[in-house]
């Protein structure tokens, strides 16, 4: 509801559901029109009120702005409410599921908790859901991309990569802040292994990625294995990702990870596989970890997977290098990069 009196004044806002007011439909947007002009005349008396059920922290919400400035930032002039079920609930148990929606409620009088504890304890409900939607807690995990079963399910310790080996290659680079990987993919059974990880190692507020060994990796990677398709992430790398494209022409391509509908169909696809273990890998740690932090993040084509939070030094880049690998790896066989060429034998 809004009230104004001339243009451009709001003297009583309400913004209601916040925890879905994103930079994908223009939340950020309207939320910060309406508050500055609440601002305007904040002396005489106007308010902006905001209602929100706990906010997913990798969405940007303007739920989750509110709570940085008014619980990490100190701001000021804001009144922060908020009441949530306390500690780990175990969903099995229902006298505890009773207890936490009870906590959460308050006196809500006309909340029927019985009706709430029974979705919670709805095989349909997902965890991440009952605890945002009906005990109003955040929690940074719950909407993890990959579960641990499927990606262990995946495990191929038999049968190594080889020189020689046909394979696609996913490439995501940074300079500072995040890291920069390289994971190949072995193009006759979608086996995922690393061929290169740079990670700020927080001790150094001077590091930077090694941009020659990341060139080294590459074309070491190229010399030693059948390189049939690579997708290159291009932000910080596209001088460099042109170079490639020149010295391994028809093999080297750009990837923008920024173009929702087509990044959304490729995440998509190796998480089903994962499900199914149509894919493989060889057991690295680091991408095991880099999968396992990533979280998903809903935009109007479907799911994406970020870092769990914003300030999070949770890194996630080879997953994301392993999300392209497997993509390269899908078009480079749909292009028929598979059949090998055998050079006639003649005897006498």
């Amino acid at each position: 509801m809004i009230r104004s009196v001339g243009a451009g004044l709001c003297h009583f806002v309400v913004c209601d559901e916040v925890h879905h007011w994103v930079e994908s439909n223009a939340g950020i947007y309207v939320w910060e029109t309406l508050d500055r002009n609440v601002q305007k005349t904040a002396g005489a008396g106007s308010r902006l009120i905001e209602t929100t059920n706990a906010f997913n922290p990798n969405e940007a919400s303007i739920a989750q702005r509110t709570f940085d400035a008014a619980m990490e930032q100190g701001a000021k002039r804001i009144l922060y409410d908020c009441r949530e079920a306390s500690g780990e609930v175990d969903f099995q148990d229902r006298e505890a599921v009773m207890a936490a929606v009870a906590e959460a409620y308050g006196d809500s009088y006309w909340v029927d908790l019985g009706g709430i504890a029974d979705a919670i304890q709805d095989p349909r409900t997902s965890t991440a859901v009952s605890y945002r939607f009906y005990l109003n807690r955040i929690q940074e995990n719950a909407d993890g991309w990959m579960t641990k079963e499927h990606w262990d399910l995946c495990l191929s310790e038999a049968d190594p990569i080889l020189p020689g080996d046909q394979i696609a290659v996913g490439f995501d680079g940074s300079i500072r802040g995040d890291a920069t990987g390289i994971v190949g993919c072995r193009l006759r059974d979608g086996k995922l292994f690393l061929l290169g990880l740079w990670e700020n190692p927080r001790t150094d507020p001077d590091w930077e990625v090694d941009v020659l060994a990341v060139e080294a990796a590459v074309e070491r990677t190229f010399k030693t294995y059948r390189v049939e398709w690579m997708y290159a992430d291009p932000p910080y790398w596209q001088e460099a990702i042109g170079r490639w494209s020149i010295e391994w022409e028809d093999r080297v391509f750009e990837y923008w990870t920024n173009k929702p509908t087509r990044m959304v169909n490729a995440t998509e696809r190796l998480r089903s596989a994962a499900a199914v273990q149509d894919v493989k890998h060889d057991g690295d740690s680091d991408i095991r970890r880099h999968v396992l932090n990533a979280v998903t993040r809903e935009v109007p084509q479907g799911l994406l997977i970020t870092k769990e939070s914003p300030r999070s030094k949770k890194k996630i880049d080879l997953a994301v290098c392993s999300i392209l690998a497997f993509e390269a790896r899908a078009d480079a066989i749909a292009d028929g990069r598979m059949k090998i060429r055998r050079s006639r034998v003649v005897g006498f």
